[in-house]
């Protein structure tokens, strides 16, 4: 690949000139649908006390709190003896997490979040001590310290009863974290730049290596699979970032997504892509409801000729049962069913999210819904 291209690339890029020809609406830029190999977030994580907490810290059941402050007070060479006990209640064991942005420097800030470990009631007011943080190769990449900003509080009365507004035993401290190591990408040391796409695709990957060996010239990019493009790059890194500039102005045709449809069983939640269509279908809905009622009777005998009673006295219970099969409905919707008039007739049978579900897995199971079923 020669200098000279890029150096046409990089004036026609200048000069506002397009990259691409015949862009139509359904384009998308290149960027947007795919992730760059070896550009990438890493998270930390890390082990801590926090102090000055108002009698709010971790009880004396939680046993690692002591040792941590023990042990913090040893290295400053506090002399305590073996087995002691400090019985704090404004001490708190934390989890502190961050995520470093990709191509971080020595030196940047990040914001962490603290999180509580034990029993702590809550972290309002406190102090996080030096933490050093972690990434998944065990090394030392940040150290977080400084004032916990809480959002939740919680208050407790004598007799027990107590407020809790949000959550007050997590917090942030923004900026509370200084990158001391930078991670090693892979971006720069290989000799081509892999794209990942977002959403895999064989047309898409395939529109990939188009447009960008329509830009650069031939066998440039590759497509590996429907989820991958290897892509030649410059070796030095000021040609790779005009390189990836010029990437980033490429606009391609995304290929056909498979529409979904989202439910979430826990909140009875239902979201349908746009593209949603039903093949010709019939479909039932009708309410089964049983009610039970059961009440209780006391039978009281009557009494004999000399006052006393003829039998016992007895609870016996009167159980009602009621069955509705409430009013069915049936739909037929004709072929090519678009999402509005699906849920047009869903409304109107009265049903719930819940039998929105059950109606659209029972679609799909006939064949005559064009979209696939995620649950979350």
């Amino acid at each position: 690949m020669k200098r000279f291209f890029y150096a046409l690339m990089l004036v026609s890029a200048i000069a506002g000139m397009p990259l691409t020809a015949n862009a139509s609406s359904n384009d998308r830029y290149l960027m947007d649908i795919v992730d760059v190999q070896g550009i990438r977030d890493n998270q930390l994580v890390g082990y801590g006390l926090v102090v000055g907490l108002d009698g709010t810290g971790d009880k004396t059941q939680v046993k690692f709190t002591s040792q941590s402050v023990v042990n913090m007070l040893k290295q400053f060479g506090v002399q305590i003896e073996d087995g002691t006990d400090p019985k704090l209640k404004n001490v708190a064991a934390v989890a502190v997490v961050a995520t470093v942005p990709p191509m971080a420097s020595p030196g940047q800030s990040l914001d962490v979040t603290v999180s509580s470990l034990g029993d702590a009631k809550s972290l309002r007011g406190g102090t996080l001590l030096m933490t050093p943080m972690r990434a998944v190769d065990g090394e030392i990449y940040a150290v977080a310290q400084g004032n916990l900003v809480v959002g939740g509080v919680s208050a407790e009365g004598r007799n027990g009863t107590s407020v809790t507004i949000n959550v007050p035993t997590v917090g942030t401290i923004p900026n509370g974290a200084l990158l001391e190591a930078a991670i090693n990408s892979s971006f720069a040391s290989n000799p081509t730049v892999t794209l990942n796409l977002k959403q895999p695709n064989f047309t898409t990957a395939r529109n990939i290596e188009r447009a960008i060996n329509g830009m650069f010239g031939p066998d440039v990019a590759q497509a590996l699979s429907h989820a991958k493009v290897s892509v030649r790059a410059p070796k030095t890194e000021r040609e790779r970032v005009t390189f990836m500039s010029l990437l980033e102005e490429v606009q391609l045709e995304q290929g056909r997504k498979i529409p979904r449809v989202v439910f979430n069983s826990r909140t009875g939640t239902v979201v349908l892509g746009g593209d949603v269509v039903v093949r010709k279908a019939a479909v039932s809905h009708g309410n089964l409801t049983v009610t039970i009622t059961e009440q209780q009777q006391v039978s009281q005998p009557n009494a004999g000729y000399f006052g006393e009673a003829a039998g016992e006295t007895v609870v016996t219970s009167d159980s009602q049962v009621d069955i509705d099969t409430g009013n069915g409905h049936m739909f037929i919707w004709p072929e090519g069913t678009s999402l509005e008039e699906i849920v047009r007739a869903v409304n109107s049978m009265g049903a719930s999210p819940m039998d929105l579900m059950a109606i659209l897995q029972a679609l799909a199971e006939a064949g005559s819904l064009e979209a696939d079923l995620v649950v979350i």
